[in-house]
């Protein structure tokens, strides 16, 4: 692999996202829910994200050694840029909206304070963390010109996210009835062909 600024640019790009993400996923966790009901997992780092990652770094050094031209689509980068930050400040707007309504895992259980909030982002995504994350997770890919892991985290992430939502929804709608029903008709769910 050969270092030059193009390649320096984007994986300190990468390397500075990846970082705000997750320290920002853990201090906003602490402050909305209290740090004594946060664990390392509020940095949401998996065995298989670590691994999406190994991928992604891989295809980036295999591409910049043999193809180092493909590394050098400056618009491409720049639109994969934009693309995490949209999708930073989407899913960054539905934590601060939903308060301690937002939470890393699908709760099972309804808690008398749990409110449906159909304010803000949500007037217009019905799941703004998992639409913000699948933006800035496709666009680190396009940032890196990494086509291969562009379309495999596309595909990927799609089937996670719309598998999830399934689950989640099951439970939003034994809390909350026909109030879920109502607003889930008239709000996307932010998740391409996921109705």
């Amino acid at each position: 692999m050969v270092f030059n600024y193009t390649t320096c640019r984007q994986l300190s790009q990468m390397l500075s996202a990846t970082v705000f993400f997750h320290s920002s996923e853990y201090i906003l966790a602490s402050a909305i829910h209290g740090i004594s009901n946060v664990t390392l997992s509020s940095l949401l780092i998996s065995n298989k994200y670590l691994l999406a990652i190994g991928c992604s770094l891989l295809e980036y050094m295999f591409e910049s050694f043999f193809f180092p031209g493909l590394k050098e689509c400056w618009w491409v980068s720049n639109a994969g840029l934009a693309l995490v930050m949209i999708g930073e400040i989407i899913r960054k707007m539905g934590i601060l909206t939903a308060g301690r309504a937002f939470t890393h895992r699908i709760r099972i259980y309804h808690k008398e304070d749990h409110k449906l909030v159909t304010h803000g982002i949500y007037r217009i995504i019905r799941h703004p963390g998992y639409c913000g994350f699948l933006i800035w997770a496709i666009g680190i890919q396009i940032m890196l010109c990494n086509p291969f892991c562009t379309i495999a985290f596309a595909l990927v992430l799609w089937q996670f996210f719309s598998e999830r939502i399934s689950d989640e929804e099951y439970f939003l709608r034994e809390f909350f009835g026909s109030q879920y029903e109502e607003y889930a008709k008239r709000v996307q769910s932010g998740i391409p062909f996921v109705k």
